[in-house]
C-alpha cells in the first residue's frame, strides 16, 4: 500500500492510493453495490464502461446471502462478481444503526436478527474481520458503532470509548487473518473509523486515540445519520485535520454532488452513497445543470438526451422521452440507463474535480458547477 499527495489546494487533495488490486486516483466516489451488484442491472462490465474505480460491498448482507464463506469458496468477491479492481468492504457496523430494531449492543459485539429471516446472527470485531478475510475485499472497515447523530452526549463517549476497544480487536485479528496460508488477500487493508456524532470535541480526541493506531486509511463515520448538512461541515472542518494527513480519508455514506463538492474542500479522499443508484431507479437523474425528474409530464416528448454533456451509454443513445416511458411501464431497461447515467455522473464528477485540483482550479470550479447545478434542478 502507498498513498502519496499529488497536489493540494488549501485542504483539499490530489492523491493516488497504490492497492493490490490496482491504483485509485482521488478524490474518488465508489460506486455502492451493497451484495455485490449494483441495484437496478447494472453490470459489472457497465461499471467498467463508466470509470469506476472502486466497488463497495456490505459485510453484513454478503454474510446473510449468499453467505462469506460461499463467496470464500468461489475464490473471493473478486473472482465472483468479476472485477479485478479495487474492492472496499464496509463492515457491517452501520447495521449497529440501521436495524437498530433488531439488535443487542454487548462489549463482546452485536447480535442482531436477520432482516430475512430473522435468525439470530452475532457479529463482533473479529467476526467482521473473519467475513471480510473470506470476502477477500481490497479494504476492510473496522467494526464500529454509529450511534444516532443526535444521541445524548453520555450515550457517545461511552460508545465512542468501545469503538476504540473494537478496532484494537480488529487490527490483532486482521493481522492474524492475513497470516494464515488459505487466506486469499494477505495483503487486506484497514481502515479505522472516527465516530463523536455531532460533538467535536469528542470526534477530535477519537481521531487522536485512533490515529495512533497508524492504519492505512481513516473513515469518517456517523455523519448524514440526522444531523443538518451545516452539522457535517463543522464536524469535518474539526475533525479532518486531527487524521493523519499522510492517510487517505474516507466520509462514509455521503452523499449528494454538493456535500461531495464540500468534502474535498475539506480534505476528504473516498465517498460513497446510494443515492445515484436509488434515485436512478425512481427517475430522479443528475445533470450538470441540476437534478430531473423523469416521471413529470414535461419529459414525455423531450427528445434530448438526459444531459447533453454526459457521454454515458444512456445519453449517447436514448431520449428522456423513452426513458420516461421504460420507467413508467416499470420496465428493467429503464431503471438500469437512468442509475448507470447517475454512476457516471458521480464518476465524472470526481474527474472534473480531479483535473481541478491538478490545475490549480478547484474553488473557481466548485462555484461554477454549484452555480450550474442548481440552475435548471427540477427541486428548485
Amino acid at each position: 500500500m502507498e498513498y502519496k499527495v499529488l497536489k493540494t489546494e488549501g485542504k483539499a487533495k490530489r492523491a493516488e492510493f497504490k492497492t493490490v488490486h490496482g491504483t485509485v486516483q482521488t478524490p474518488v466516489f465508489m460506486n455502492v453495490g451493497t451484495v455485490a451488484a449494483i441495484k437496478g442491472a447494472v453490470s459489472t462490465e457497465d461499471l467498467e464502461k463508466i470509470g469506476t474505480q472502486i466497488e463497495l460491498s456490505n459485510t453484513y448482507h454478503l454474510h446473510v446471502r449468499p453467505g462469506d464463506e460461499v463467496v470464500k469458496k468461489m475464490g473471493g468477491l473478486h473472482k465472483f462478481m468479476s472485477w479485478n479492481k479495487p474492492i472496499l468492504t464496509d463492515s457491517g457496523g452501520f447495521q449497529v444503526f440501521s436495524l437498530a430494531g433488531l439488535r443487542k449492543i454487548k462489549e463482546e459485539g452485536v447480535t442482531f436478527q436477520s432482516h430475512i429471516d430473522g435468525h439470530r446472527i452475532f457479529m463482533g470485531p473479529e467476526e467482521s474481520m473473519q467475513i471480510q478475510s473470506n470476502l477477500a475485499s481490497t479494504i476492510a472497515m473496522a467494526f464500529d458503532e454509529c450511534p444516532p447523530a443526535l444521541a445524548e452526549r453520555k450515550y457517545v463517549v461511552q460508545s465512542v470509548e468501545r469503538t476504540t476497544r473494537w478496532l484494537e480487536r480488529c487490527k490483532k485479528e486482521m493481522a492474524r487473518l492475513n497470516s494464515l496460508p488459505d487466506t486469499i488477500n494477505k495483503e487486506q487493508l484497514l481502515f479505522g473509523i472516527n465516530q463523536g456524532a455531532i460533538f467535536p470535541d469528542i470526534r477530535i480526541e477519537h481521531a487522536k486515540r485512533i490515529a495512533e493506531f497508524d492504519l492505512p486509511g481513516y473513515a469518517i463515520g456517523g455523519l448524514a445519520v440526522g444531523e443538518t448538512h451545516e452539522q457535517m461541515y463543522e464536524i469535518l472542518d474539526a475533525v479532518v485535520p486531527y487524521l493523519p494527513q499522510n492517510k487517505p480519508v474516507y466520509l462514509m455514506g455521503v452523499g449528494t454532488p454538493a456535500n461531495i463538492l464540500e468534502g474535498v474542500e475539506r480534505g476528504v479522499d473516498f465517498f460513497d452513497c446510494v443515492y445515484p443508484a436509488r434515485n436512478g431507479r425512481h427517475g430522479h437523474v443528475y445533470t450538470s445543470h441540476g437534478k430531473l425528474n423523469l416521471f413529470n409530464a414535461k419529459y414525455e416528448l423531450d427528445d434530448r438526451p438526459i444531459d447533453e454533456e454526459c457521454d454515458c451509454p444512456a445519453c449517447k443513445r436514448y431520449s428522456r422521452g423513452y426513458i420516461r416511458h421504460l420507467l413508467k411501464a416499470k420496465e428493467m431497461l429503464g431503471m438500469r440507463l437512468a442509475v448507470t447515467h447517475n454512476l457516471r455522473f458521480y464518476n465524472h464528477l470526481m474527474e472534473e474535480i480531479r483535473d481541478a485540483l491538478d490545475n490549480n482550479q478547484f474553488a473557481e470550479y466548485k462555484k461554477a458547477k454549484l452555480e450550474a447545478m442548481s440552475a435548471g434542478s427540477d427541486e428548485k
